[in-house]
């Protein structure tokens, strides 16, 4: 437990400054994300240092696939999240508050770990990584002192200081951008659009980028809602790689799985206005490669998360010369 960064005073509670959820909370109590409480009329964060997983992953699983393709990076998570999604695939860790099922981690300890095996960096990751900000931020200032990148999979719901802060220090993210429709957000996630699209264009330019976008039948699925979702992005810029990914059913939501077909026509859609657009959760192998956006020719192919075949040199297309939007 440490005590817990941007908060006040409000009223005889405190109020969380960290996202936009906003949370005030009264003595004894915690916040809609289950691991800042008020003790004693101050805010804590009770995840500090509190890890539920500690793996190498492939940085594609991330999905990350413009960002040192190929490598394998180290991934920690937490318990708690400041949305409540009714389909999310990793409830057991974001909507508990079961600090008994995590083990203790230093900031100098994940470091040692990621050099002892060879990772490039640390990738903060299987929940939301901006409840765990006090730990995130000081883990992420240590990993850059060494040389080490830095990782968000994030749904990017934080406040605009926070975000500042912690910004400096990370390398990419994957961001969720899980429709561009508002009502969505409130009602099957409890959440808002406006702070994730503010999101998106503040890192846009200052760390490397890509979205996912899960897809759910009924929901988000539709022709319409595809074509604005891809649009606003293309707005922000057209080199985002963006992970259409196929829904299934999980925590709340009983829907049928996605279908194949939905998915490559969300890509076909996106593939009019963004240069790089991928399928994820299901085995499409013509999906996972990387074509050049000029000659159209896969630069990288990828066979589940290894590449089989790379064809950029130097950040260019090796058959044509094009410059290839990828972090090496």
């Amino acid at each position: 437990m440490k005590e817990a960064m941007y908060w006040q005073p409000h009223n005889g509670k405190v109020k969380c400054l960290l996202c936009p959820q906003g949370c005030i909370i009264a003595e004894g109590n915690r916040g809609t994300c289950h691991v800042r409480q008020n003790f004693k009329g101050k805010l804590y964060s009770l995840n500090y240092g509190r890890a539920t997983s500690v793996s190498m992953d492939p940085i594609e699983k991330k999905p990350l696939y413009h960002f040192h393709p190929g490598q394998m990076i180290l991934s920690l998570g937490t318990v708690g999240c400041n949305f409540h999604c009714d389909f999310c695939q990793n409830w057991s860790i974001s909507q508990s508050d079961d600090l008994q099922a995590t083990e203790e981690i230093t900031p100098q300890q994940a470091v040692k770990i990621a050099r002892k095996y060879n990772s490039f960096g640390i990738s903060y990751t299987y929940n939301e990584p901006f409840i765990w900000f006090e730990f995130v931020l000081e883990n992420a200032k240590l990993a850059k002192e060494v040389g080490l990148k830095n990782v968000l999979v994030t749904n990017g719901f934080v406040q605009g200081e926070p975000l500042a802060e912690i910004l400096p220090f990370i390398d990419a993210a994957n961001i969720d951008l899980k429709a561009l429709d508002d009502e969505f957000y409130k009602k099957i996630c409890k959440g808002r659009l406006e702070p994730v699209l503010k999101t998106i264009k503040t890192m846009y330019g200052r760390a490397h980028i890509e979205l996912t976008n899960l897809v759910i039948p009924t929901l988000n699925d539709g022709k319409e809602k595809i074509s604005a979702l891809v649009d606003w992005i293309a707005s922000v810029g057209t080199d985002i790689p963006l992970h259409f990914s196929s829904y299934y059913p999980c925590y709340k939501m009983n829907l049928p799985r996605t279908p194949v077909s939905t998915l490559k026509t969300a890509r076909e859609i996106a593939m009019k206005k963004l240069k790089y657009v991928y399928i994820g959760n299901v085995w499409n192998p013509e999906s996972d490669i990387t074509y050049c956006p000029a000659c159209r020719k896969p630069v990288i192919t990828r066979r589940g998360y290894n590449i089989s075949d790379y064809k950029i040199k130097g950040g260019k297309c090796e058959y044509c010369g094009e410059k290839i939007d990828v972090v090496e």
